[in-house]
C-alpha cells in the first residue's frame, strides 16, 4: 500500500508510538502502551481521510504523532511542501519543522479549553500569523477579519473574549485559527463531537465548503460513523493501535472486509424507527495494548477466529481495488454492511 507514486499530501508509514510503563522508586521501564502499532495510510490532495474506531484505540495518538505535536516512536511521515518537494517531518530539524507546520494545522475536540479565555477572537486567531512573522499591523487585523467572515463570524466581534461565543461560535474560531497560516493539509480531532447534533450539521457543512474552496486535505478523526461516512472520501479503521482496514467509504460501508468492522457497523443508528437495528455484540474486553493477545489483536472477540489467528498477526493485504484489511480470511467472509438492518 505505497502511495509514493501517486500524488499525495501526506503518506504515513510503519507509524509506531509506544509509551514506557514505569514502576518503582528508580522508576524503571517494565513495558510499553502500545498506543500506535506499524500504521500505514496517505491522503490525496483535496481528500477526507476518515479515522474511526472504538474509544482508547489510539486515533488521537495517531493524528497528533503525524503533525509530530507527539514524537512518534519511530516511523515515517512524507509531506508534499508548498514547493512539491516530499519531506519526512520526523527527521525535521526544529527549524525547518516550524516552516513546514504552516501546512500542517490542528482543530482541537473541545472548542472551550482550546481557547484561552485571557485572549481577544482577535489574538486568538492572529497568533499563529505573528508566531510565523507573517504580519503585522493593520494587514494583520484585516487578514483575522477576513478569516472570521471565511468561517461565518461578523468581524465586528474581534474584542470580544471566548466566554462571549457559544459552542459552535468558539469552534469556529478554532477553524479560523488553524486556516490563519493558509494550510494544506488539516487534522480534525474529534471536531464535532463536543457540540449539538444541530451545530455539528454547521460545522461539517463549514467544513466541506472550505475544503473546496481552499483545496485543503483533511485527517478527520471520530467515533461518530454517521459523520465519517458523510464527510469522508475513504475511511480507515483502528483496533488497539492497529489499522485493520481502510477502503472508499462507499465499499467499507456496503461490504466490510475485517470482522471488526463489521461489529462497529452494526452499531450505527438507524434513522427509520420502524426497523430494528440488529447490533452485533462482541464477547469478551477491548485487548489492553500493555499486553496484547498474540497473533491477531482481534480474536479472543471475533466470532470467524480460528486457530491461525491466535498464532500467527495477520498481514495488511488488498482484498479488492483500494480495499485492504488486515484479516487472514478478508474476502472469504460473507460479512454485513451498514445498509442491511
Amino acid at each position: 500500500m505505497n502511495a509514493i507514486q501517486e500524488e499525495f499530501v501526506l503518506e504515513v508509514q510503519s507509524m509506531k508510538k509506544y509509551f514506557a510503563i514505569k514502576k518503582g522508586f528508580l522508576q524503571k521501564t517494565v513495558g510499553y502502551v502500545k498506543a500506535v502499532d506499524d500504521v500505514h495510510f496517505y491522503i490525496r490532495p483535496g481528500e477526507t481521510f476518515g479515522l474511526v474506531g472504538e474509544s482508547g484505540c489510539g486515533k488521537t495518538t495517531l493524528g497528533r504523532c503525524t503533525l509530530r505535536a507527539i514524537e512518534p516512536s519511530s516511523g515515517s511521515v512524507l509531506f508534499r511542501d508548498r514547493q512539491g518537494s516530499v519531506r519526512d517531518v520526523l527527521k525535521m530539524e526544529t527549524s525547518d519543522l516550524r516552516a513546514i507546520r504552516r501546512d500542517m494545522q490542528l482543530i482541537f475536540q473541545d472548542p472551550y479549553s482550546s481557547l484561552n479565555p485571557r485572549m481577544t477572537v482577535l489574538n486568538i486567531i492572529a497568533e499563529p500569523l505573528v508566531c510565523n512573522g507573517l504580519l503585522s499591523g493593520q494587514a494583520l487585523v484585516d487578514r483575522v477579519k477576513q478569516l472570521m467572515e471565511l468561517v461565518g463570524l461578523n468581524s465586528r466581534h474581534l474584542e470580544r473574549y471566548p466566554h462571549a461565543f457559544s459552542g459552535g461560535q468558539r469552534q469556529r474560531i478554532g477553524i479560523a485559527r488553524a486556516l490563519a497560516t493558509d494550510p494544506k493539509f488539516i487534522v480534525c480531532d474529534e471536531a464535532v463531537s463536543a457540540l449539538d447534533v444541530s451545530v455539528q450539521a454547521q460545522i461539517i457543512n463549514l467544513l466541506q465548503d472550505l475544503q473546496e474552496k481552499l483545496h485543503l486535505s483533511y485527517l478527520f478523526i471520530s467515533h461518530d460513523l454517521g459523520v465519517i461516512q458523510h464527510i469522508s472520501n475513504r475511511v480507515g479503521v483502528m483496533y488497539v493501535g492497529k489499522m485493520v482496514e481502510t477502503a472508499s467509504t462507499k465499499d467499507l460501508f456496503a461490504s466490510p472486509k475485517h470482522p471488526y468492522t463489521e461489529a462497529l457497523l452494526s452499531a450505527k443508528p438507524i434513522p427509520d424507527p420502524r426497523k430494528k437495528s440488529n447490533r452485533i455484540i462482541l464477547s469478551g474486553e477491548v485487548a489492553n495494548p500493555a499486553n496484547p493477545p498474540s497473533g491477531c489483536y482481534f480474536h479472543p472477540r471475533c466470532p470467524y477466529a480460528q486457530d491461525v489467528c491466535r498464532k500467527e498477526a495477520p498481514e495488511m493485504k488488498q482484498v479488492a481495488e483500494g480495499h485492504y484489511a488486515a484479516c487472514h480470511f478478508a474476502g472469504e467472509l460473507e460479512l454485513r454492511g451498514a445498509s442491511v438492518s
